[in-house]
C-alpha cells in the first residue's frame, strides 16, 4: 500500500506559484501514479483506488490547463 500512501502525499503538496518546468514533473508524476494504480484497480476492483485516480486525474488537467494555456479566441 505504499503506492497509495505515495498518491494520498501527492494530493496534500502545495500547487501554487508553480514553474513551468514544476507543471511538467507533476503531471508526469501524476500520469506514472495513475497508471500504476490502474494496475491495482485492475486486480482488486477497490473503489477506494477508483475515487484515489479520480482525484489525481482532476489534479493532473488542472496542471495540464494552465501548461497548455487560454485557447484563442476568434
Amino acid at each position: 500500500m505504499d503506492l497509495i500512501d505515495k498518491a494520498l502525499e501527492f494530493e496534500q503538496r502545495k500547487m501554487k506559484s508553480l514553474s513551468t518546468s514544476d507543471r511538467v514533473k507533476i503531471s508526469r508524476e501524476a500520469k506514472a501514479l495513475i497508471l500504476d494504480l490502474n494496475q491495482i484497480y485492475k486486480v482488486k476492483k477497490d473503489e477506494k483506488i477508483m475515487d484515489i485516480m479520480k482525484r489525481l486525474t482532476a489534479i493532473k488537467r488542472k496542471v495540464e490547463k494552465r501548461l497548455k494555456g487560454a485557447p484563442l479566441t476568434a
